[in-house]
C-alpha cells in the first residue's frame, strides 16, 4: 500500500478513539468537535491533524470538513455521538436535538464516501425509545451502501483495566464483506487491575504531585511498561487537596466498597450508587467518568489523578491533556479508550484495500 489509510474523527473531544487509530497506523487527517480546549489537546497528540471547532448539528459544517480535507480519500469515518439522549443516567428526552447527531456522520459519509463508519456510544442507545435509534442507524447504512454490525463491546476483554461497555456499529461498505469484530483478548481470570495499570505512579501521599514529574518506582507490570513506552516524564499527575471530612470519610471505605460499607451516620451527603466508591487493586476501575468526586485510589484517601484516570482509560503516559484539572477529567472521561480504538483499527485494516 502505497499512502497510509485515513480517518476523521467527528465529536472527536481530545481524540481517545483516533490516537488508538493512529497507533495501529491510520493518519488522522481532523479532529472536529465544539470544545476549543479539547481540540487543543487533540493537535498536541495527534501528527500533523487539523482541528475544527465546528456545530455538526448545522449542514454548513460538513461543508467546511469537506473544504478541510482537500478532496483526500477518506478509508473512515468515526465519532462518539453526545449520548446524554441515550444514557441510563440523568434525564432522558427521547426528542433531545443529541439524540440524531449520528445523522452527521452519515450526511459527511454521503459527500467523501468513506470505505467504513464507525460509530460508539452507550449501551442505552440500542433498546432506548424502543430502539428508535439503533434502527435508524441500521436504515443509514443500509441506505448508504454499508452493511452495519453492531456490538457491545467491555474494555476489559480488550486489555483496558476498566469497567466500560459501549455499543460499536460498524458499517462496511457493501463491496468489502461484513465486519467481524476482534476476538477478546482478556477473560475475568486475567483483567487487568488498578494495582497493575497505576501503581508505578508516584503515590501523592505526602504532596500534591505537578505536571511533570520523574517515575520514582520500576514498571511493575506489562501493562505499565506499555503505557511508559520509553517515556521519561509524567504529566498531568496533581493530587486533589480533600478536607480533613473528606478524609476520614474516605479511609472508612474498604478497599472495592462504597457508601454502603460506611457506618451509620458517615457520609450521608452522598447516597447515590456510585457515591464514595473505592477501587480494588486487582480489578478494573469503574466507568471513568467525567467528573472526579466520587471514585478513590484503592490505597490512597483520594481522587485519582488525571493521569490515574488516563492510565484507567489506555492512554500512555506521553499523552499530554490541556487546560485546568476539571477540563483535564472532562476530556479523559468522555473518550474512547484508545486501546479499544487500536484493536477495533487493526481488525478494521483486513478489509481496506487500497484502491488508488
Amino acid at each position: 500500500m502505497n499512502r497510509k489509510l485515513t480517518a476523521i474523527d467527528l465529536f472527536s473531544g481530545c481524540g481517545g478513539f483516533s490516537y488508538g487509530f493512529q497507533q495501529a497506523g491510520f493518519h488522522v487527517l481532523l479532529g472536529v468537535d465544539n470544545t476549543d480546549i479539547a481540540l487543543k489537546t487533540f493537535a498536541k497528540n495527534h501528527d500533523n491533524s487539523k482541528t475544527l471547532n465546528l456545530d455538526l448539528h448545522k449542514d454548513e459544517a460538513i461543508d467546511e470538513i469537506v473544504k478541510s480535507t482537500k478532496r483526500k480519500t477518506i478509508d473512515v469515518i468515526i465519532g462518539g455521538p453526545p449520548c446524554q439522549g441515550f444514557s441510563l443516567t440523568g434525564q432522558r428526552n427521547e426528542n433531545d436535538e443529541r439524540n440524531t447527531l449520528f445523522n452527521a456522520m452519515f450526511r459527511l459519509a454521503k459527500k467523501v464516501n468513506p470505505k467504513a463508519i464507525i460509530i460508539e456510544n452507550v449501551p442505552g442507545l440500542l433498546k432506548l425509545y424502543n430502539g428508535k435509534a439503533k434502527n435508524e442507524i441500521i436504515e443509514l447504512c443500509e441506505e448508504y451502501g454499508y452493511s452495519c454490525n453492531p456490538q457491545l463491546l467491555f474494555a476489559p476483554d480488550y486489555g483496558v483495566p476498566q469497567i466500560r461497555k459501549r455499543v460499536f456499529f460498524v458499517a462496511l461498505r457493501n463491496d468489502l464483506g461484513t465486519f467481524e469484530f476482534p476476538k477478546k483478548q482478556f477473560s475475568t481470570d486475567n483483567y487487568i487491575g488498578c494495582k497493575a495499570a497505576i501503581d508505578d505512579l508516584p503515590n501523592l501521599e505526602f504532596d500534591l504531585g505537578g505536571n511533570e514529574l520523574k517515575y520514582d518506582k520500576k514498571p511493575s507490570s506489562d501493562y505499565q511498561k506499555m503505557m511508559r513506552n520509553g517515556n521519561k516524564v509524567i504529566f498531568n499527575h496533581v493530587g486533589t487537596k480533600h478536607t480533613d471530612h473528606v478524609i476520614n470519610v474516605i479511609s472508612q471505605v474498604p478497599e472495592g466498597g462504597n457508601h454502603k460499607d460506611l457506618p451509620p451516620g458517615v457520609g450521608d451527603s452522598r447516597k447515590f450508587n456510585e457515591a464514595w466508591t473505592r477501587y480494588h487493586s486487582e480489578r478494573p476501575s469503574k466507568t471513568i467518568d467525567t467528573g472526579h468526586r466520587n471514585h478513590f485510589h484503592y490505597k490512597w484517601n483520594r481522587v485519582p489523578t488525571v493521569r490515574e484516570n488516563a492510565r484507567l482509560q489506555s492512554f500512555p503516559d506521553d499523552f499530554i491533556f490541556l487546560g485546568n484539572k476539571t477540563e483535564q477529567n472532562r476530556q479523559v472521561g468522555n473518550a474512547v479508550p484508545p486501546l479499544l480504538g487500536k484493536v477495533l483499527a487493526e481488525q478494521l485494516k483486513k478489509y481496506l484495500k487500497d484502491e488508488d
